[in-house]
């Protein structure tokens, strides 16, 4: 059974950055593709990132920004992102699936329950 649990979200000023983190406390998440979404206010839940088989994707919304990696070792998944703008501000959930050509679909089976990331002054 695939549990996810995410952390590292907070407050953070226009330019900040933060490191998502996304845990599973139960399977190994080696072989599941992992995929970053995030939901805005009033915004449809957005697909913004994947790893899966080791190729990774990203939105275009993000790219540039916003770096994917795995730590096996730690049966974790991050999401580090930089230059925080306001308009980042969400709700950040990451998900697990069976390996895929990542960026092709977005309705992964297994989710957390994501963790807030607000960009203020």
């Amino acid at each position: 059974q695939v549990q996810l649990v995410e952390s590292g979200g907070g407050l953070v000023q226009p330019g900040g950055s933060l490191r998502l983190s996304c845990v599973s406390s139960g399977s190994t998440l080696d072989y599941y593709a992992i995929g970053w979404f995030r939901q805005a206010p009033g915004k449809e839940r957005e697909g913004i990132s994947c790893i899966s088989d080791g190729s990774t994707y990203y939105a275009d919304s993000v790219k540039g920004r916003f770096t994917i990696s795995r730590d096996k070792a730690k049966n974790t998944v991050y999401l580090q992102i930089n230059r925080l703008q306001p308009e980042d501000t969400a709700v950040y959930s990451c998900a697990a699936d069976t390996p895929l050509k990542c960026g092709s679909r977005w309705n992964f089976i297994h989710w957390g329950q994501g963790t807030q990331v607000t960009v203020s002054s």
